[in-house]
């Protein structure tokens, strides 16, 4: 067993942090999706899921760079209350790093989950459709957004790094590795095993 308690996680977009959180929450590990601090205020003020963006960047300039990580700490420490671990999806900058490090200190580790471009682009893409030039320039965007926020100095301040470029079940073995998870039950080994089942998308930009 290891002694860290908050383990979080960072990555490009379609590296594969939704499923690392899939594996986390098969095992009964909470997942404190920061984007859900994100997704709760734009509903509270009223406005379409396609202003998330435009939601966080409103935090943090009301709030500073560490506003939405400030926001996610008290679900994690609810959490604490009756969990060994628990599992924060989607670190974005240095500053939130600084956040989660100065509230839980060594019982922290962060975790970058990596893979190259293309291998993320095709897994963004819609199944069985060949990639476009649009996709590509799509990916680029939203990539460019989120190394504005900081995202290249979290990944290099990551205590484990996770390459997610072989099978699913080999990276699902990888991430029950990191997360201490016992061996997968025979029913979970031939889930992970399943060359049909795509990876678990990831959440929309914050």
């Amino acid at each position: 067993m290891t002694d860290w308690k908050v383990i979080g996680t960072v990555g490009l977009p379609g590296s594969g942090k939704g499923e690392a959180a899939s594996v986390a929450e098969e095992a009964g590990i909470p997942v404190v999706t920061m984007g859900d601090v994100v997704r709760k205020e734009t509903e509270e003020r009223g406005l379409p899921p396609e202003d998330h963006g435009k939601v966080a960047r409103a935090l943090r300039e009301a709030n500073g760079p560490e506003a939405i990580a400030r926001r996610s700490i008290p679900m994690v420490k609810s959490y604490l209350a009756d969990n060994d671990r628990v599992v924060v999806d989607g670190l974005r900058s240095g500053v939130e790093v600084d956040c989660f490090e100065e509230a839980f200190g060594d019982a922290f580790t962060l975790v970058s989950i990596e893979a190259p471009f293309e291998v993320r682009a095709a897994r963004l893409a819609d199944r069985g459709r060949d990639l476009t030039d649009e996709d590509r320039d799509a990916l680029l965007d939203r990539e460019q957004r989120e190394l504005d926020f900081g995202m290249d100095e979290a990944m290099g301040r990551a205590d484990i790094v996770i390459n997610n470029t072989d099978s699913l079940s080999a990276f699902r073995e990888r991430v029950r590795t990191v997360l201490d998870i016992p061996e997968p039950s025979e029913a979970t080994a031939e889930a992970d095993a399943s060359a049909d089942r795509p990876e678990r998308s990831e959440g929309s930009d914050r």
